[in-house]
């Protein structure tokens, strides 16, 4: 292990590529700390100290900007709106069939759609500082009842102008760090954006662990670091496991040639949804809270029975019937995203196509019956697997009221894991290229 991290250094081109990786990481993790114009930096960090944290959908997009939207920094929107669009052009494949028809043509197709995505990233980015701006200037950011008067007096300047300059910043911020995950995708070590998310993620971990040793003493720090470890371990475990459904190629004389003939396996891991259904599920918990909150009444008047349900069960996270339903969107959006992204019924034309089998079932149809068959059921673990991860914040916060600070849970432990598995794989490929031994032996 360690004399493969030595050749790593010892290898120029590798090494050449991990800093620049680490030249492009700092840089973003600058952009964090910088504040975009007319923002009051002095109120930001009052509210700050005083342990506020975001509400609602806005602890999810601070999570993945690094802390950045709380400082509303030039980099506040993160990469947020970049994964937003990534997601929206890939479910509007199901609606739109030129977006199928340029997936299936191949790398020109792809390039198409990467540029679909950069547009419809840039149109959020507007939507989103608008939002985020907005907020700001209404003293809700940090929820409506902070205590700290601070946390209303974010903005400096109210006119158009300032507003004008502020959205163009912060989508700005977007656009460029959007370019910099491109740059680590294409100089450095691969999966540029999603290095850049761990970056984010990993850099909150030091803060929200000292705040746990603060606020609890060393030996719940302790207890959380020994249930991270545990929780880590589980994790790399299912991300790793799949389910291979062996496959067979018929032999064929093409000319003097004879191709297939081979077996291999079609690979169909337990999570094959990632962190996106916990994403999904967020967004549309919020949405209650959202209305509720735009319906309250002014003055003395009392509010609606609803309103008052809404704001009783489905806006703190410690609520059991929050946890219930955040639980059944996530296990419900599992199958629904994977039924988007896995179609058997494609994958066994493209089997029947080049002569291959799955031993003991006809191609053709049954196939896609069975691949949908394997599909249902390997799912189900990994739609249960995914709501109790995403549950364990939740849990944290009933427990030892240690929501905010808890970092081993919900999407940033996948996030942590599966790009840190698959970044260790991209390097371990190319230790491998050069005859070396990789990492993972």
């Amino acid at each position: 292990m360690f004399r493969a991290v030595a050749r790593i250094f010892r290898t120029p081109d590798l090494r050449r590529k991990i800093g620049f990786t680490l030249g492009i990481i700092a840089l973003f993790r600058l952009g964090s700390f910088v504040p975009a114009p007319f923002v009051d930096f002095g109120n930001v960090q009052d509210c700050l100290a005083n342990n506020q944290s975001a509400s609602g959908l806005y602890e999810l997009v601070n999570l993945f900007s690094g802390g950045a939207l709380l400082k509303l920094s030039i980099f506040a929107l993160g990469i947020m709106p970049y994964i937003t669009a990534s997601i929206i052009v890939q479910l509007l494949r199901v609606v739109i069939p030129h977006f199928d028809t340029l997936y299936k043509e191949g790398q020109s197709g792809q390039a198409k759609l990467t540029q679909y995505t950069r547009y419809l990233t840039i149109a959020l980015g507007v939507l989103q500082s608008t939002t985020l701006i907005t907020v700001a200037r209404s003293g809700a950011l940090f929820g409506t009842n902070t205590g700290v008067p601070a946390c209303t007096a974010l903005i400096t300047d109210d006119s158009w102008y300032a507003i004008m300059l502020m959205v163009i910043t912060m989508t700005a911020g977007t656009g460029l760090i959007m370019w910099m995950g491109e740059l680590v995708t294409e100089r450095g070590i691969g999966n540029g954006m999603s290095l850049l998310i761990f970056t984010s993620i990993a850099a909150q971990f030091p803060g929200s662990l000292f705040a746990i040793e603060q606020s609890k003493g060393i030996e719940t720090l302790i207890l959380v670091l020994a249930v991270g470890i545990v929780i880590m371990g589980a994790v790399v475990f299912v991300e790793q496991s799949q389910r291979r459904i062996p496959v067979q190629y018929a032999k064929r004389m093409v000319g003097r040639r004879t191709y297939g003939g081979n077996n291999t396996y079609i690979p169909i891991k337990v999570n094959m949804a990632g962190v996106v259904p916990v994403i999904f599920a967020s967004s549309l918990l919020y949405l209650p809270a959202l209305i509720a909150q735009f319906n309250q009444p002014t003055g003395t008047q009392a509010p609606a029975a609803w309103v008052t349900w809404i704001t009783n069960n489905l806006v703190s996270g410690d609520n059991p019937l929050y946890m219930l339903f955040y639980f059944v969107l996530i296990v419900g959006f599992t199958y629904f995203y994977v039924a988007i992204t896995f179609n058997p019924e494609e994958v066994a034309d493209n089997m029947k196509k080049y002569g291959g089998f799955i031993p003991g079932i006809r191609a053709g149809r049954p196939t896609a019956e069975y691949l949908d068959y394997v599909l249902t059921r390997v799912t189900l673990p990994g739609s249960l697997y995914l709501g109790l991860i995403a549950l364990i914040p939740l849990i944290a916060l009933g427990l030892v009221g240690a929501n905010s600070n808890f970092p081993f849970g919900g999407a940033s432990i996948l996030i942590i894991v599966g790009v840190g598995l698959e970044t260790v794989k991209q390097i371990d490929s190319q230790l491998q290229q050069r005859h070396y031994e990789g990492l993972l032996r």
